[in-house]
């Protein structure tokens, strides 16, 4: 293991000699240099004793410094082995400068977006190591890598959906593959049934497309499928989105059921529906076991799509369609106005990652559970008239203000640090306007911390100059 001596640490650490406390500015100056590559992961630290005696300072000030940095997980410490540089778990540590805040300085609550978990780093190296054999080709998968086309098919086979990789299309995102599935299936003017509320970024697609769009009804309650079915009936909808696993904003979980009628009623209604699993792997209790909704599909109606940014990382932008085989090759044609192909990279990376799908979802669980305990606590004991259901998976909770509008109160919670999503990004024509989506993505003492900023927000109205919150910021 390389090692760094205390006469090479000190040169590199930058600490004013009169700082107060000296030991946490040591231990900042060294969680710096990590942060910024200058000392990279998994160097040895020189002994306590060395450093103390290279910097002039009692070896009680460089031992509160180590045992700070320990605490934050930017040091590792063995018993007879010393002490060496890590980077801390993002799940769990409220350290993580990139989860923290955003380029404003406001603690980010309007992305409901979770860190890489711990498998990336070795998924990654993998990945790197097999791109030379890929290299030899063009490059062009324009349904997207094979390897990792058969571990997408070999995981809805193993959820009871049986699937061969021709019904795969692999697509940069699952923004990517709403717009794809859209530009394919449906045109100007066509009705699109959507939820209401529900993921803003699909209704910019649908407006996008220029077709037009036909609200229905959700509550983390869930779907009358009633209501459901007269939407796509009544406007001889082409397409309806939907989405039945821990639905984003309201958490709502489609039991079987009500699956088979939505599938029925379709394919009575001649309607495409377009399912979006995104939150799908994400169940936080003891859920009952759900069936794909494309399992109750019987004549090639249900298009589900998938992503790798809720169970793994935003920042690998790989999603995926399954469909019919031909409805495959369709899209995979009209992909080559847009983007020709997904990159390799990201998608080996992913295909490593469904090898290790078990071990993530298991820590997801543990992180997510413990951050939605944490915002439900703290909005309790702030908050306690506003109103909302603790979801039993995804990322999100979708409360009902005791009073006021969600605008202004994000208007009001910027001036005081936090961004937030008020209740109108997810809906149409200005309504929910008495809705918050909170999510639970970020570390439980930062959330405790937000909780807190909010109610001062919430209590007293603006601090200084507020930022009004753009709709276009991103928001997932």
């Amino acid at each position: 293991m390389q090692h760094l001596s205390a006469q090479q640490v000190a040169r590199l650490v930058d600490v004013p000699p009169g700082a107060r406390p000296y030991y946490r500015a040591l231990a900042d100056a060294v969680r710096a240099l990590v942060l910024d590559g200058r000392i990279p992961v998994r160097v040895r630290m020189p002994a306590e004793r060395h450093l103390a005696g290279t910097l002039r300072v009692s070896r009680t000030t460089v031992t509160a410094a180590y045992d700070l940095l320990r605490e934050r997980g930017y040091l590792e410490s063995r018993q007879g082995s010393g002490s060496w540089t890590a980077l801390p778990d993002p799940a769990v540590s409220a350290d993580n400068p990139w989860l923290a805040v955003d380029d404003g300085g406001l603690i980010q609550m309007q992305a409901a977006a979770p860190p890489a978990p711990s498998a990336l780093g070795e998924a990654m190296a993998a990945a790197v190591e097999d791109m030379p054999r890929y290299g030899m080709g063009n490059g062009y998968h324009a349904l997207g890598l094979p390897e990792l086309r058969e571990r997408i098919a070999a995981h809805y086979t193993g959820r009871g959906l049986a699937t061969r990789p021709e019904q795969i299309v692999v697509t940069t995102g699952s923004q990517h593959a709403i717009q794809l599935v859209l530009g394919v299936l449906t045109g100007p003017g066509d009705p699109v049934v959507v939820e209401s509320p529900t993921y803003p970024h699909a209704i910019d697609a649908v407006r996008l497309r220029g077709a037009r769009i036909v609200p229905v009804g959700v509550t983390h309650e869930g779907w009358q499928p009633d209501l459901v079915a007269a939407a796509m009936r009544q406007h001889a909808a082409r397409l309806a989105y939907l989405m039945p696993d821990f639905q984003n904003p309201t958490g709502a979980l489609m039991d079987d059921a009500t699956r088979a009628l939505l599938a029925g009623a379709a394919r009575r209604c001649g309607t495409t529906l377009l399912v979006d699993e995104t939150w799908s792997e994400l169940a936080l209790d003891d859920v009952p076991r759900t069936a794909p909704m494309a399992a109750f599909d019987t004549d090639g109606r249900v298009v589900s799509i998938g992503s790798a940014s809720k169970l793994w990382w935003g920042g690998l932008r790989i999603g995926w369609i399954r469909t019919t085989a031909a409805l495959a090759r369709r899209m995979a044609l009209h992909r080559a106005a847009a983007d020709i192909a997904s990159p390799v990279l990201e998608q080996l990376v992913v295909a490593r990652l469904f090898d290790r799908l078990e071990e993530t979802r298991a820590e997801r669980r543990r992180a997510l559970r413990a951050s939605r305990d944490a915002l439900v606590t703290a909005l309790r004991a702030r908050l306690p008239d506003w109103e909302f259901a603790v979801p039993r998976g995804g990322g999100t909770l979708w409360i009902r203000l005791g009073s006021g509008s969600a605008v202004s109160l994000a208007e009001a919670a910027a001036g005081h640090g936090v961004r937030l999503a008020p209740g109108p990004w997810f809906g149409l024509e200005g309504a929910l306007e008495g809705y918050l989506r909170l999510p639970y993505t970020l570390p439980p003492q930062l959330l405790e911390e937000a909780v807190t900023r909010i109610a001062a927000a919430h209590r007293h109205g603006p601090v200084g100059p507020t930022r009004v919150p753009d709709s276009l910021s991103p928001m997932v």
